[in-house]
């Protein structure tokens, strides 16, 4: 899983207020979809911005993802290398886009694990979901800390 920063959970957290508030949403948008959403939040760029970038290279996030080069120069990459800085990995971001982490959708309700890749709401449930573990990860690692300050008194 990625690493666990409040930056992190502050952005996915964010970008599903965002899209809960009523943000367009348009799944085949490469600037209004799942990754589309969360890197308007990470880079403050608009959706127009990110799907202009996007259009340098062919494919959807996934197959971006996939050819994504950290010396290109090209912009998407560069949002990419945005995103990455934030603790993100390749192969989560590519999960984003089709809501098919194994590690978030366990953490579902069993009868809401079946999510829908361009259904807002699904997206939405993904995006809590995801932070819920991250904070729960960061609040696991400041108690080992605390627990490991103690010791070495």
């Amino acid at each position: 899983m990625s690493r666990s920063s409040r930056e992190l959970i502050g952005a996915l957290r964010e970008t599903a207020s965002r899209l809960t508030r009523g943000a367009s949403y348009q799944w085949g948008h490469m600037g209004s979809c799942n990754c589309g959403h969360l890197a308007q939040t990470i880079t403050k760029y608009s959706k127009g911005k990110i799907h202009g970038a996007a259009m340098w290279r062919y494919g959807d996030w996934r197959e971006q993802l996939r050819d994504y080069c950290p010396h290109s120069g090209l912009p998407l990459d560069e949002v990419i290398d945005q995103m990455l800085d934030y603790g993100i990995t390749r192969a989560e971001l590519a999960h984003l886009e089709s809501l098919s982490d194994s590690a978030i959708l366990c953490a579902l309700p069993e009868n809401r694990r079946h999510l829908r890749h361009n259904q807002r709401d699904d997206v939405v449930l993904y995006l809590h979901t995801w932070a819920d573990l991250l904070e729960a990860d960061l609040l696991s690692q400041d108690l080992l800390q605390e627990n490991l300050d103690h010791v070495q008194v």
